[in-house]
């Protein structure tokens, strides 16, 4: 199910819109204000931004700034400021579409899933489990929708634990699996590696379990 997260001061709009794509199969987790937005992308991923520009604490082209310096998750601002300045400048810091109050709810909805659409097919394919996301045809992590870069040994570990998340495999089956049988190192590689891993994601890295004496795992939630 794909998440969109709603940024919208005024209760009675958020509840209306929230209900509307609820009842439409999105997943709609609505913050009240700019500082509540960032503090949601800090542990969740979202496939759609839908942002006002009106409120308290931080504004919505404040949101759009900071988000667009760690992010590309598409956004799309909600607001009743409609002159071309405004719409100039939205586009300017990032945001993918805009909308003006009054609106059609069919229409945002049509509009939120094309960039739904666009976002899944320029990522790819792609791996998600818990706050961590591979788009692997880019070869490009996310976390809680922010981009890590990890270093391609990095990289080739974490796609295969996230290919088997949920099952333990030992430490001679990712030697196996990532270095390749002609590898001449031993098995303290892997956990070498694991800690790099763990330190890049970050928070994340938690999802990384050790198993006693069997191997690692990656679980949904840390």
């Amino acid at each position: 199910m794909a998440a969109v997260l709603l940024v919208e001061d005024e209760a009675r709009m958020r509840d209306i819109v929230r209900d509307y794509f609820t009842a439409h199969g999105l997943d709609c987790d609505l913050a009240r204000d700019g500082a509540e937005a960032l503090d949601l992308l800090r542990d969740h991923a979202y496939d759609v931004i839908v942002l006002d520009i009106f409120m308290p604490n931080l504004d919505g082209f404040q949101v759009c700034a900071s988000v667009r310096r760690e992010s590309h998750v598409p956004i799309l601002f909600l607001t009743a400021l409609g002159d071309e300045d405004a719409m100039l400048r939205g586009y300017a810091l990032g945001c993918d579409d805009y909308v003006v109050k009054p609106f059609s709810l069919a229409v945002l909805l049509a509009k939120v899933q094309a960039l739904i659409r666009r976002g899944r097919g320029a990522a790819g394919e792609a791996l998600r489990c818990g706050a961590i996301a591979l788009a692997l045809s880019r070869r490009s992590c996310t976390v809680s929708g922010r981009a890590v870069p990890l270093s391609p040994r990095d990289y080739d570990l974490l796609e295969c634990l996230m290919r088997n998340q949920g099952l333990v495999l030992s430490r001679a089956q990712l030697l196996d699996k990532v270095w390749g049988l002609d590898f001449e190192g031993g098995l303290r590689a892997v956990d070498v590696r694991v800690r790099s891993l763990r330190a890049a994601l970050g928070p994340a890295g938690k999802q990384i379990k050790t198993v006693f004496k069997a191997g690692y795992r990656l679980e949904v939630t840390p």
